[in-house]
């Protein structure tokens, strides 16, 4: 079974998410329900059987897990968390700005590598005048 304990803090995954918690109840089914009390990690945003693919019928919107919503986890994504836990609202702020910040770096580096790319077409397939 788990070493975690009524009380314990830990960061736990939930589906796309990762979040500072702490544990209300164990479950014998290898689950454990996590009252939630900040956001380390902002859920991804589209479909998750195709990343990075914005075509797709239905592009899911994930909200983060609110303060103190209780989620229960499977046991295999919660680890013992012995840190500070950040106030609810500035995580979530915090995790929402570092998701951003990676989506606009990889649309510039998108951009950068499509500019590199055409350059390389030209180059490797002169137009015939």
């Amino acid at each position: 079974m788990s070493s975690f304990q009524i009380g314990d803090h830990v960061i736990a995954e939930y589906k796309t998410g990762v979040y500072y918690g702490e544990v209300v109840e164990m479950s014998s089914t290898m689950k454990a329900a996590v009252r939630i009390l900040a956001v380390k990690e902002h859920p991804t945003q589209g479909d998750l059987h195709n990343p990075m693919d914005p075509n797709v019928a239905f592009f899911h919107q994930r909200r983060a897990l609110s303060f103190q919503e209780i989620a229960l986890m499977p046991i295999s994504t919660i680890r013992s968390y012995a840190g500070a836990i950040p106030e609810y609202q500035v995580s979530l702020e915090r995790a929402l700005m570092a998701q951003i910040s990676k989506l606009s770096e990889m649309e510039a580096w998108a951009r950068r590598s499509l500019q590199e790319l055409s350059q390389l077409q030209q180059e490797y397939f002169p137009k015939s005048n």
